[in-house]
């Protein structure tokens, strides 16, 4: 567990009040913060001139000892975005990496507002950490880094230009030095610089740099980094949930008197959807709740099984679609003109998150009347709206402490702040008179709700003489993750929520007629973008269905697929690479079988060849190529790092993951029934990175999306079955 007895927490976060407009002095440090313009590269376009952020907004603080934080507006649940933000900040800065320090920030758009989305929300998610931080921490940094100048300029009677900067040291030709540190307080009273130059990125010394060592790579090695699981606060509390069985199901009655007569227990309140069992230690909270008594209202539960999902499921994929996703040409004539039809049915399972440390959160009402929440914001805006909604206050005294995290995949970015209201809930159903953490158990977790959602995919392909795709039809089925949500009507058009489509109707083949069609389907369980969302079933069925048309076609899967590829260089960059690093040209050693993938996620290219042996009919996977175009490469250990822990991630869920229903309960508690790959099963892994000039696209999540289809190709190349039915372990597969 990550769970430390000995740690103590202490905020470093700064508070929305610790902000101010522009730059200003904070004690004897810098505080900075800046709008970022449009991204672009630098050297490439001009730099349109800056404005001072909105209130209470900042980016970094230079210490009276020289020391560096940076605040970063992206949430850090182990993807390296604190790493990634630094090193661009610092790139420009010219600071001692040695003395770099990230903390989360949040309750301020302006500065955080995710720049991908339209800078409205400050989210962090679908792997655009780097591409909205790029140009933002490198103008602060660079702003700082001439406005440290400028005091020192003043001070020493010299030009500014004059002055240089070396890991965070000031100097001039005339022999005066000082550390940042010296001149913070004075820079900080100056007014920030309208426009910055940034480095040419031939003088890059920090972004791109393959031997950086990351800045927390001590405390994420000996235990001592802390996460919400370690927050401890004096007279805290500690909740622990009791959730309907069913989902839709709400609490009728419930008895709690034998739970309240065990030593430590505070109370059992209402909250949110099911009860809380709050006691002074999480031992007694967990006895507790074995020994309360829930009459559950499930007349409004789903109750159907699984099975009942799956048959429902493909008899809907065997009608038209109810929106239209894309649809060119004319697929039903291409079909009836084909020389060879393909048919083929994909099903997925739902799958859970299975992140490390299980849903948490801590939430304070202090005298002065603000609340205060550590946990992992992934979407902090909106959980301090709800949280204030839930305290009867205004969102301007819900302070956002954001923890780094133990995993997220997506689990943490809810629109309904699920973890954050209950904890809220539970301290002001006790009058807030304690600090309360609410710790969710694995089981808590594993059934709680918000899984990928399952799918069933109908493909049907049809081919000319010479083996050319003319038709590709993907009927879809499956549940919205928008559609009942506050981003419905960005996300959802015509009927289409994007996410179930991603994939399949952005498909870079060129095919002259192209259907992708979607029926959305409602079901009780809760369900949420898991890592690679939409493109974790769509490039799978795309992708083996393409091996199984390149088989029909007679032809080499790669070069089936770099012949529909010519208008995206990217694809074919990355699938021409892993070629070549893996020697596809060459056979497989004997007994040895591979298959290959390509997809696109979040604009980040990734192509896999999986290499796999079969010990007694069992699937071993040996090696992985992998080949990964994601922009300017910020730090290729970090993406390195994310395509490794991708391909370990995918490769557990196709083979042995899934959440089942059975007459709507959830079966699945814990690790022993929700399997996922063990190290002992990670293949070596091969990472090459594409050189690029590209603006930085998200490693976090695109490794995910081709793991699965190239396993499953293997997979076939060794055993002849084709995997249509996830995961391999499901008796369709034997």
């Amino acid at each position: 567990m990550l769970h430390r007895t000995t740690s103590t927490f202490v905020n470093e976060t700064p508070s929305r009040r610790g902000f101010l407009l522009g730059s200003a002095a904070v004690g004897s440090g810098l505080l900075i913060g800046f709008v970022s313009p449009k991204a672009t590269l630098a050297g490439e376009v001009p730099l349109v001139p800056l404005k001072p952020v909105a209130p209470f907004s900042a980016y970094l603080k230079i210490g009276a000892d020289n020391s560096v934080t940076v605040y970063s507006g992206q949430f850090d649940m182990g993807q390296g975005s604190y790493n990634g933000v630094a090193t661009l900040l610092a790139e420009e800065l010219g600071c001692d990496w040695s003395g770099i320090k990230v903390v989360g920030a949040a309750s301020n758009v302006p500065a955080y507002g995710n720049l991908t989305q339209g800078g409205a929300l400050q989210i962090t998610g679908g792997s655009t950490s780097m591409a909205t931080s790029f140009d933002r921490y490198r103008v602060a940094g660079a702003t700082a880094r001439e406005m440290l100048k400028q005091a020192a300029a003043e001070a020493w009677k010299v030009a500014a230009s004059e002055i240089k900067v070396e890991k965070g040291v000031l100097s001039h030709a005339s022999g005066k030095s000082a550390p940042f540190g010296e001149f913070a307080a004075k820079a900080a009273a100056l007014a920030p610089p309208a426009n910055v130059k940034l480095k040419d990125p031939k003088d890059w010394t920090l972004i791109g740099n393959d031997t950086l060592k990351r800045f927390d790579s001590t405390e994420k090695t000996n235990g001592t980094q802390d996460y919400t699981i370690d927050v401890k606060l004096p007279g805290m509390l500690t909740a622990v949930p009791i959730h309907p069985p069913l989902f839709g199901a709400t609490v009728k009655s419930f008895d709690a008197g034998k739970a309240k007569a065990i030593k430590g227990v505070v109370d059992v309140v209402p909250m949110g959807r099911g009860l809380a069992v709050v006691a002074d230690h999480m031992w007694s909270a967990l006895k507790a709740r074995e020994q309360v008594s829930v009459v559950w209202d499930d007349s409004k539960a789903d109750k159907r099984s699984s099975p009942d999902l799956v048959s429902e499921y493909r008899d809907l994929a065997k009608k038209p679609g109810a929106a239209v996703a894309r649809n060119d040409g004319d697929v039903e004539a291409a079909l009836k003109s084909a020389v060879k039809v393909v048919e083929a049915t994909f099903e997925f399972p739902y799958l859970a998150h299975a992140a490390l440390e299980p849903l948490n959160a801590v939430a304070r009402m202090n005298d002065n009347g603000t609340l205060e929440i550590w946990g992992g914001h992934q979407l902090p805006d909106i959980y301090q709206a709800v949280a204030a909604q839930i305290a009867g206050i205004t969102p301007d005294k819900v302070i956002m402490h954001v923890m780094k995290t133990g995993g997220g995949f997506g689990r943490r970015a809810v629109m309904d702040a699920d973890i954050i209201a209950e904890v809220v809930a539970t301290a002001k159903a006790l009058n807030f008179k304690a600090p309360v953490k609410m710790q969710w158990t694995r089981e808590d977790d594993m059934r709680g709700g918000r899984y990928r959602p399952m799918y069933v995919h109908a493909m049907k392909a049809g081919l000319d003489k010479d083996g050319k795709i003319i038709a590709w039809k993907d009927t879809i089925v499956g549940q919205s993750i928008i559609g009942d949500t506050i981003l419905a009507p960005m996300l959802v058009q015509n009927g289409v929520d994007a996410t179930s489509v991603e994939g399949s109707a952005n498909l870079p083949y060129a095919i002259p007629n192209l259907r992708v069609d979607l029926t959305t389907t409602k079901v009780g369980a809760t369900v949420l973008w898991w890592r690679a969302v939409g493109s974790t079933h769509t490039a799978y069925c795309a992708e083996v269905f393409m091996d199984e048309l390149a088989e029909a076609a007679g032809k080499d899967p790669i070069d089936y697929r770099l012949s529909m590829l010519q208008a995206h260089p990217r694809h074919a960059g990355v699938l021409k690479l892993a070629a070549e690093k893996a020697g596809w040209s060459k056979p497989a050693a004997p007994g040895r079988f591979r298959g290959v993938a390509v997809a696109e996620a979040f604009n980040s290219y990734v192509a896999h060849i999986v290499e796999i042996s079969l010990d007694k009919g069992e699937i071993k996977v040996e090696r992985v190529v992998c080949a990964v175009d994601c922009g300017v490469p910020i730090n290729p250990d970090i993406i390195r790092q994310q395509m490794e822990g991708g391909i370990g991630f995918g490769i557990g869920a196709v083979m042995k993951s899934q959440i089942t229903l059975d007459k709507g309960q959830v079966v699945e508690g814990n690790f022993d029934g929700y399997d996922v790959l063990r190290i002992n099963e990670m293949p070596a892994v091969e990472v090459h990175i594409v050189p690029s000039r590209e603006h930085p696209s998200g490693v976090g999540e695109p490794g995910v999306a081709p793991i699965g289809p190239a396993l499953a190709n293997a997979v076939y190349a060794a055993t002849r079955k084709r995997m249509r039915v996830l995961p391999f372990t499901r008796p369709e597969n034997a």
